[in-house]
């Protein structure tokens, strides 16, 4: 089959399209033949070896994280798909790969895709959905009329947290830039911040929540909106012990996580605050209660570009350049 490889790990490098060996389906796999990927900065970081401390993928390896596609062989003990089923997924850490014609994956982390999108549409979503369910409905669980600030309203986490915030009866906060305040708004924004000119920490205060997608200084800001016992969920980092046990990190791993967050931690603590990282894990069942929501019209997707397969190295380097607008999208199968 086809796939996109990196050779090594660099900011540099760039996806090569090569022939390699088609997957092995194991047997709770799914074989799903790849109509469109999502593209996301995580396949960026991976790229450029940010994540390799924890996650110590060896060249060469496939990248691509979201997938859409139709079932074409299942494992002989797969009882939930058939050949056939429109499904998507975000596969699990070490079994990515969606730049390519086929992927296979452990039925568990699959579900069937919305009827009511398309496969473009479909692919835009696990990812951004997995991680916005699990930071609102797991770590923070979000009530009616709690106050929720979404960084970066926008982009493709923000356009899908801004709508599960509301369905879940949350007052929602966010950043754009001013030529996408009607665009956050339409998904259920209450109060919009144009970053340019407004700092947002001297708009905000008594916030229960804060999805944290930006830089330490933003982190540190957003502690400081937070009405006590309030609660930061940080995306972009740093790592915590709590994720270091999450992913069964060895001794070295979890004194190093212990270090690179002690100081957000200790700032959180002496506001009484807390902070949490989160590195979304797959998770089919989740992402069938997404699949819900879409179909009842709840959630939307927003797609910003759809890319040709033969274009994907272009479509990483329009996500890496932070101004797209919802997801980007890159069509594999014409």
């Amino acid at each position: 089959m086809k796939a996109y490889i990196i050779n090594r790990y660099g900011k540099k490098e760039k996806l090569q399209l090569t022939e390699i060996a088609d997957p092995v389906v194991k047997e709770n796999d799914v074989l799903v033949q790849i109509h469109s990927a999502g593209v996301n900065l995580l396949d960026s970081k991976i790229r450029d070896g940010e994540f390799k401390i924890f996650l110590p993928y060896k060249p060469p390896f496939t990248l691509g994280h979201d997938v859409a596609g139709v079932v074409t062989k299942v494992g002989s003990r797969v009882s939930k798909f058939k050949v056939g089923d429109e499904v998507y997924s975000r596969p699990a850490d070490y079994r990515m790969g969606t730049y390519a014609e086929l992927i296979a994956i452990h039925e568990k982390d699959i579900a069937m895709k919305p009827k009511n999108i398309s496969m473009e549409e479909a692919a835009s979503i696990p990812l951004v959905g997995l991680t916005v369910w699990q930071a609102f409905v797991e770590k923070a669980n979000l009530k009616q009329n709690q106050k929720v600030f979404i960084q970066a309203g926008s982009g493709g986490v923000g356009t899908f947290a801004i709508q599960l915030a509301k369905h879940l009866g949350a007052t929602v906060a966010t950043t754009t830039s001013a030529e996408n305040f009607d665009l956050v708004k339409s998904l259920g924004a209450d109060v919009v911040i144009d970053y340019r000119k407004e700092d947002f920490e001297t708009v905000l205060k008594d916030y229960d929540v804060v999805l944290n997608s930006q830089d330490k200084k933003t982190l540190e800001k957003s502690l400081r909106i937070l009405k006590p016992n309030g609660k930061v969920i940080s995306i972009s980092g740093p790592p915590d012990p709590d994720f270091a046990i999450q992913i069964n990190g060895n001794w070295f791993l979890k004194i190093v996580m212990r270090i690179l967050s002690a100081g957000i931690r200790k700032k959180a603590k002496r506001l009484g605050v807390s902070f949490s990282f989160l590195f979304m894990r797959a998770q089919g069942e989740q992402l069938s209660q997404i699949t819900k929501l879409i179909e009842s019209g709840v959630v939307k997707p927003v797609i910003d570009k759809v890319f040709p397969f033969e274009q994907a190295n272009e479509a990483m380097s329009y996500v890496e350049a932070g101004r797209a607008k919802g997801k980007v999208v890159v069509k594999v199968r014409k």
